[in-house]
């Protein structure tokens, strides 16, 4: 399976799933003009992946400064596919990185890890 890279724009996160290191990454602004049109192909990919019986572990790094509500619906959506997964028995760690003085961020990090138990949430403060 080749990995997946998306580069970022103005408007949309650079998107990198390392296949062989088992990591996704997930970094920017998410405001697309088109969610879904944007986040397709990174479903397809996902669900490729997890689909596979040799992945045991995977990681995951959301570092998003800013995203939209169409976007949130898209995590939302990426979310459950993480947690599907992990209810099949794969290890999921979602680590979310917020700036520090970003309190918002900070709480739709904490809301997502409320919605979604069974994956392994850290909330990372990170400075840019």
């Amino acid at each position: 399976m080749e990995n997946l890279k998306i580069e970022a724009t103005k408007y949309t996160p650079e998107i990198v799933f390392d296949y062989e290191n088992h990591h996704l990454e997930i970094k920017g602004k998410s405001y697309p003009e088109n969610t879904s049109a944007f986040y397709r192909p990174v479903f397809d990919w996902l669900e490729a992946y997890l689909d596979r019986d040799d992945i045991r572990a995977v990681s995951v790094s959301l570092w998003l400064i800013y995203f939209n509500s169409s976007s949130s619906k898209a995590l939302l959506d990426f979310f459950d596919m993480l947690e599907e997964a992990s209810e099949d028995g794969k290890e999921i760690t979602v680590n979310w990185i917020y700036e520090p003085e970003d309190e918002d961020s900070l709480e739709f990090g904490e809301e997502f890890q409320e919605d979604f138990e069974t994956l392994n949430f850290n909330m990372v403060a990170k400075s840019s």
